[in-house]
């Protein structure tokens, strides 16, 4: 009996209801933003913009989600996760309003670009995650990680069929009243994470510094600089395919329900995907882990433009992709949370997230942009597959030890 006590004690209970509220609001700020690409053939005919201007707003949602994240991580850090999950909700359902709402480019980019953006910002992976960390001990967080990030995976599944669904059943229009009106149940969800970096029940031994030296510290660690470089791929690659895979496929001939099939079944297999990484990262070697994410996805990108494109090609396409779509998320916030612990995490993993959404910016933005002028998509597919194996390249030295701090070590 004491030897059972003792392994209960060696391997602490997980917090679950931090976790599944946590849980619920990754995949209510996932969702929706990640279905964006349905709204955009039915919204376009009936507002008669071209795709460019539909692009450039969900490239600016990109980069208003990866500018806000480290601020809402600050904030978080310091005022507590839930008041940040509470305006969260507010200004994702005022954005997804004005979005239906908008009768000029310009409230079409303030709603669906600005405000849902700052909105996913503020109830993020990094927000959620940043708390579980402050809660789940170090030996346990890259599977909580796992978790968070299939849960947002799981709103890509649930939001993909069920925003199609509604916009053929109600309109574009009505659809995003309803999803807008589901972001407001995220600060009811959001009260079992209150708290900041000095709260929770997983703290550390704390390293007091102020933001700027945080900042200082991480810009000048050679291991967090290529993380957040790396991390710039990832953020161009997902964010091309979820707003404008839709329309490539009604492009090259096959029915539009398989556009439906696809960001359903990358959805369904990101969640395997994500707790599968999250196990993976706790017992190997994060940078290579990432480095060989990276290959996978450049040599999938490759065989799905080089072999002929059916029904089935798709399908196949969306299940390999599915499998690597957020896998990069856990062991990429395990690796923040390494090198400099949970004190300035929400604002730390941030940063690296700036880095995702910037690549995201480009990645919607040039795949409007080129369809416009050429025609096709292919000159960003090609790309992304290049990116990728230099993403492999940048995470391959990246150490995972914590940061060195010579003041921290014991008097003699």
């Amino acid at each position: 009996m004491a030897q059972v006590s003792a392994a209960r004690q060696d391997s602490p209970s997980l917090p679950w209801l931090i976790i599944a509220c946590g849980c619920l609001i990754a995949g209510l700020t996932f969702g929706p933003r990640s279905a964006m690409g349905f709204f955009q053939l039915p919204m376009l005919a009936d507002k008669g913009w071209d795709r460019e201007t539909f692009g450039m707003a969900l490239a600016i949602q990109n980069i208003a989600w990866g500018v806000g994240t480290p601020f809402f991580g600050a904030l978080a850090d310091r005022y507590g996760t839930w008041r940040v999950l509470a305006l969260a909700g507010v200004m994702y359902a005022a954005g997804m309003v004005l979005m239906a709402e908008a009768t000029t480019p310009g409230m079409l980019h303030l709603g669906a670009g600005v405000l849902v953006g700052l909105g996913v910002a503020a109830g993020s992976f990094g927000i959620v995650l940043a708390a579980f960390a402050r809660n789940v001990p170090a030996e346990r967080r890259s599977f909580a990680f796992g978790l968070g990030t299939a849960a947002g995976s799981a709103g890509m599944f649930v939001f993909a069929p069920l925003s199609q669904g509604l916009i053929s059943a109600y309109g574009w229009y009505d659809s995003l009243v309803v999803m807008s009106a589901l972001m407001l149940v995220i600060p009811v969800l959001a009260i079992p994470l209150r708290g900041n970096s000095k709260s929770g029940s997983a703290q550390q031994a704390v390293f007091e510094q102020t933001v700027g030296e945080a900042l200082r510290e991480a810009l000048t660690h050679r291991s967090y600089v290529l993380l957040v470089t790396g991390f710039f791929v990832c953020g161009f690659q997902v964010a091309f395919i979820t707003a404008h895979f839709p329309a490539y496929i009604a492009d090259i001939g096959i029915e539009a329900r398989y556009a439906v099939i696809a960001l359903a079944l990358i959805g369904f297999f990101n969640i395997i995907g994500s707790l599968a990484s999250g196990y993976i990262g706790q017992r190997w070697s994060k940078p290579i882990f990432l480095a060989w994410i990276y290959v996978c996805r450049s040599i999938a990108v490759t065989a799905f433009l080089l072999f002929p494109q059916t029904p089935t090609s798709v399908v196949v396409f969306s299940i390999v992709i599915g499998l690597l779509w957020l896998s990069t998320v856990p062991p990429t916030n395990a690796l923040v949370a390494i090198m400099f612990g949970t004190r300035h995490l929400g604002m730390l993993g941030g940063i690296v997230f700036l880095s995702h959404q910037i690549g995201s910016f480009l990645g919607v933005w040039l795949g409007g942009y080129f369809y416009d002028r050429l025609g096709s998509y292919d000159p960003v597919w090609w790309l992304g597959v290049a990116l990728g194996l230099f993403a492999a390249v940048v995470h391959w030295p990246i150490q995972e030890k914590p940061a060195p701090r010579p003041q921290l070590a014991p008097a003699e």
